[in-house]
Order: structure tokens, then C-alpha cells, then sequence
């Protein structure tokens, strides 16, 4: 199956796109309608610093979201927005258990491909790849 191994670059785009879409989508709602309601539902969970964490989440939510469409930071973003999912997970969706899967099938999904981003990278399709190449080089070996 080599061939799947040329569609790389198209897949973590369409990844990184859909990732970074469905956190813009879940944070521009806590702008619109006001942070003040996020802040008490962040608070209702018994998280520490609601306002400032409340702040924290909708830069990372709208701005991590553009980054990861555009393919910049996407490692350290992904990183984030995973450990955002498993706190979220933690914290809101399994709350009832681990039976009941229909409360925390999406963020379990949403969680995972980032972490599948924050290992993977942004693949060749994207700025990081313009503006740092296709990362680390191996180190070469000196000649005995």
C-alpha cells in the first residue's frame, strides 16, 4: 500500500483543516454570545482561574484554530488542543462513565486527531513546511 504513502501530504491537510475548523466552530460561539457564560461554566467545573482559563481556551480555540488551517505551530497547537480534549473528557464527558460512550465519543475522536497532528506534524501542504523545511535532519554518523 505505498501508494496511500503519496496521499500524506493531502491527508494531514485535509486533518489540519478539519481540525482547525471544528475548533474555530466551538470558539467563536464563546465570543458571540459572550465570554461571561463560558467564565461560570469553566468556573461550575471547579477549574481554577475561570476568567483567565476561559481567555486561555477561546485564544486557543480561534486562534489555534487558524493555525492549524494554515499549518503553523501545528505540533505545539496540536499538543494543546490535546490536552484541552482530555481535560474536557475528564472534567465534562465522562462524568457518567465510560459505558456511556455517545457522551464522549466526539471529543475521544476530536482529542486523538490532534495528538495524531502534535505526532505527525503539518506534512509538506503547509508554513511550517514553507518556513522550516520538512524538520529535523538526521544526524549523520562519523566515519569510524
Amino acid at each position: 500500500m505505498n501508494f496511500l504513502d503519496k496521499l500524506r501530504p493531502f491527508t494531514l491537510l485535509v486533518l489540519r483543516c478539519t481540525l482547525g475548523l471544528i475548533f474555530l466552530f466551538h470558539g467563536y460561539p464563546k465570543v458571540a454570545h459572550g465570554i461571561g457564560g463560558t467564565t461560570k461554566y469553566v468556573s461550575s467545573l471547579g477549574l481554577p482561574s475561570p476568567t483567565i482559563l476561559t481567555y486561555i481556551l477561546v485564544a486557543l480555540e480561534l486562534g489555534g484554530g487558524v493555525l492549524l488551517i494554515l499549518g503553523l505551530a501545528t505540533r505545539p497547537v496540536a499538543l494543546l488542543f490535546t490536552i484541552e480534549m482530555c481535560v474536557a473528557l475528564w472534567k465534562v464527558h465522562l462524568v457518567n462513565g465510560i459505558m456511556d460512550v455517545h457522551e464522549y465519543e466526539f471529543p475521544l475522536l476530536v482529542g486523538a486527531a490532534a495528538l495524531a497532528l502534535a505526532s505527525l506534524g503539518a506534512g509538506s501542504i503547509s508554513l511550517d513546511y514553507s518556513f522550516f523545511g520538512g524538520g529535523p535532519k538526521p544526524k549523520s554518523r562519523p566515519k569510524p
